[in-house]
């Protein structure tokens, strides 16, 4: 194995397993709420739309903390900054659990507390995911990219495939030590973010140069190749942080990002729900639910590899987002509950084949403080989807009794992603490396051409 093939392949066995466990955890944190929307709703009298708008208004805390939390990440090191995010979310995910308690203490409504809490999650989080892709920039070149931001992404699909069962099952433990089962999802979900956040300080490595786990020609070489591919960016354009705010071209990756992330939540927060509509148990909705995630991760494992060995982003984005747009388009029409999960399925590979493929985007053009920056910025912004999308399925859902028109909603917020790709100006030459025709994998198998 080359120096090359050898240094990535340390550093993707390295990172991308840790990281892939963090983000499992914060993405099931985020979205359990679904789950617990199953028994926890009547519980707390919510609402269709209160339900939605208590989903989605963590995304409005996320929009405001997002780009202060991945600048201070740039500033102290990702590992102290992400063992204090992972510490705030595992507490107040865990709070969640005592949401009636904290109401009868405070005399707010439990929808109220509802409410505060997440925005609470929205706002201890804020800073993570950027910070994370953030971080990869530092660590792999732009050829290597795609991949493994898929690799990283795929901890959303498996968040579900994993944890939709056991989310389900814990739905089971209603009743025990006087808790619902909704209770006891919150707390037990709610650990391992504790933990992981210690585990941080001991484990994560912030920049190359501090990489003792590197042998001295694989550091060096990978100090060297970075430098190299900085350099090549700032020759055509250096950006400041401010510049990096207000770009276009970050702007316009942010609506791209908003349209994947409208059709990803809206249906994250409700798939429970329309699945149990069919009639299911609750821990068959869970292994049902799971369906959709596990093409999406296919979806986004191989799409993300084919966009690094074509180097090609723009129609890799449109196409998937296509796909996802027009799956969950088709299961609006559908009543039948096998050709619906099999429309949501086909959907599942375009929301999440697109994910990975549209953070290459700002990596190819932005670097230094001006990268953290921008992907916080392109990410608090598409994450305002986050509430749009539950929210206008809760409150299309109350005012028509069905999920259909609220899915058909989703598919238009997909295509206006696909449109904002379509219009976008992205420069590939930026991703190459002058005197490097070749890149092998980081895993050693495959070679890419950019």
């Amino acid at each position: 194995m080359d120096l090359e093939a050898r240094t990535l392949h340390r550093v993707t066995i390295r990172l991308i397993p840790f990281l892939m466990l963090c983000y499992f955890i914060a993405y099931l944190d985020r979205v359990n709420v679904g789950f617990a929307a199953l028994q926890m709703n009547k519980a707390l009298d919510l609402s269709a739309s209160a339900f939605g708008f208590g989903a989605g208004v963590f995304f409005i805390a996320y929009f405001f903390f997002e780009v202060p939390s991945n600048l201070l990440l740039e500033r102290f090191g990702a590992r102290r900054w992400i063992a204090r995010i992972m510490f705030t979310w595992g507490i107040l995910a865990g709070a969640m659990a005592f949401i009636p308690d904290l109401a009868r203490l405070t005399g707010m409504s439990a929808a109220h507390v509802f409410f505060g809490l997440r925005i609470l999650l929205g706002v201890a989080e804020a800073g993570f995911f950027p910070g994370i892709i953030f971080l990869l920039t530092l660590w792999f070149p732009a050829a290597y990219r795609g991949r493994v931001v898929g690799y990283f992404m795929a901890a959303i699909p498996l968040s579900t495939v994993i944890g939709g069962p056991i989310s389900g099952a814990l739905l089971s433990l209603d009743g025990r030590g006087g808790l619902g089962g909704w209770q006891w999802l919150y707390l037990i979900e709610a650990l391992p973010a504790l933990l992981l956040s210690v585990a941080v300080l001991f484990y994560l490595t912030d920049k190359p140069a501090d990489a003792t786990w590197l042998s001295d020609d694989e550091r060096n070489w990978l100090l060297a190749r970075q430098k190299q591919e900085r350099e090549h960016r700032e020759a055509v354009r250096s950006f400041s942080v401010k510049e990096a705010l207000i770009n276009p071209r970050v702007l316009a990756i942010a609506l791209i990002y908003f349209g994947a992330n409208a059709t990803n939540y809206g249906l994250s927060f409700f798939l429970p729900q329309i699945i149990k509509s069919f009639g299911l148990s609750n821990l068959q909705t869970g292994f049902v639910t799971a369906l959709p995630y596990v093409v999406g991760l296919i979806g986004m494992i191989a799409w993300g590899r084919r966009s690094d060995r074509k180097l090609e982003r723009r129609w890799h984005v449109a196409i998937a987002l296509l796909i996802a747009a027009g799956g969950i388009a088709a299961a609006a029409g559908l009543d039948n509950p096998v050709q619906k999960m099999i429309a949501l399925s086909i959907a599942g590979f375009g929301i999440f084949g697109c994910l990975p493929v549209i953070w290459t985007l700002p990596a190819a053009f932005l670097s230094g403080a001006a990268a953290a920056g921008g992907i916080a910025a392109i990410n608090s912004l598409g994450n305002l989807a986050g509430f749009f999308g539950p929210f206008a399925m809760g409150w299309i859902k109350d005012s028509s009794g069905g999920f259909g028109a609220g899915l058909l909603c989703l598919a238009g917020a997909g295509l206006v992603g696909v449109a904002a790709v379509l219009l976008l100006h992205h420069d590939t030459s930026l991703e190459r490396t002058h005197g490097n025709p070749h890149a092998q994998a980081p895993g050693g198998a495959g070679v890419a051409r950019p």
